[in-house]
């Protein structure tokens, strides 16, 4: 399913033993536009305090409870390697998170997870043969020979970058629609208030040409007369797998459930 990064963030992290914090950010992959950490604020259990927590561990959302589950225990968190968040988070650090738990490195295979679209082993059977079919951005996530550059960018600081179509500036990241299932980022979402009035419209990263880290905006391949008659959306109504499929219609281009475009392996 679908959903807001921001009907997540605030979320109460519950380990196998008891509640840890909440969930204040996430990091996504710049290649594949997956979250691969959420930042958890543990100030009220571990003082002046953050923890990463990877897609690997988590579980399906209870947001009648207001919970996100997770696979790991207090402690494990509690001896986790630390963050600074006054610097990028490295490869090099990915890969001692990754091998403190146990998992799998995502890099070097033609999966958004390694060899799986997927993290872990949240889907069996039916679904887990159809989001194996599924796929994310045009790259999936390569190896890098320097284990210091850094690859992963916090949603929050990405919100309110601008967005530049082929012919001119159509507004602003507003959020982020991520697939629970997979954590793949499936659409920006644009607010359009400084060029279109009162319109927010879906943007997929495979649309995305290039991405200006310094300049804070993101060039889409689209023209702004095909955005402006896009259908539009709307927060307060989930999005279906009809809207998503009218959306791709109009814009000529294939879904990432169906017939999907080939992605480059590392």
């Amino acid at each position: 399913m679908l959903r807001s990064v921001k009907s997540i963030e605030g979320l109460s992290i519950s380990a196998s033993d008891g509640l840890i914090g909440k969930a204040r950010d996430f990091y996504f992959d710049d290649e594949a536009w997956v979250v691969r950490f959420l930042v958890v604020d543990t100030s009220k259990w571990l003082g002046d305090h953050e923890v990463l927590i990877s897609p690997y561990s988590v579980g399906p959302p209870d947001f009648a409870a207001q919970v996100l589950p997770v696979t790991v225990t207090k402690e494990q968190v509690k001896n986790s390697p630390g963050i600074d968040r006054d610097k990028p988070i490295s490869r090099q650090y990915e890969k001692s998170y990754l091998g403190y738990y146990g998992y799998p490195f995502y890099w070097g295979s033609t999966g958004l997870w390694g060899e799986k679209n997927y993290p872990g082993t949240l889907l069996t059977g039916t679904d887990a043969e159809r989001y194996g079919g599924y796929t994310g951005y045009l790259r999936a996530p390569t190896p890098r020979e320097d284990a210091t550059d850094p690859h992963l960018r916090s949603c929050n600081a990405v919100t309110g970058y601008h967005i530049k179509a082929r012919d001119g500036e159509i507004g602003h990241v507003q959020g982020f629609l991520v697939d629970d299932y997979m954590w793949s980022i499936r659409y920006l979402i644009v607010n359009t208030s400084n060029w279109w009035t009162g319109h927010k419209v879906l943007i997929s990263p495979e649309w995305i040409k290039e991405v200006s880290w310094l300049k804070s905006e993101v060039s889409i391949d689209l023209d702004r007369e095909a955005i402006r008659e896009s259908p539009l959306y709307d927060e307060d109504t989930p999005l279906e797998r009809e809207s998503e499929g009218a959306l791709y219609r109009h814009y000529g281009r294939s879904s990432y459930w169906r017939e999907p475009p080939d992605r480059a392996a590392a």
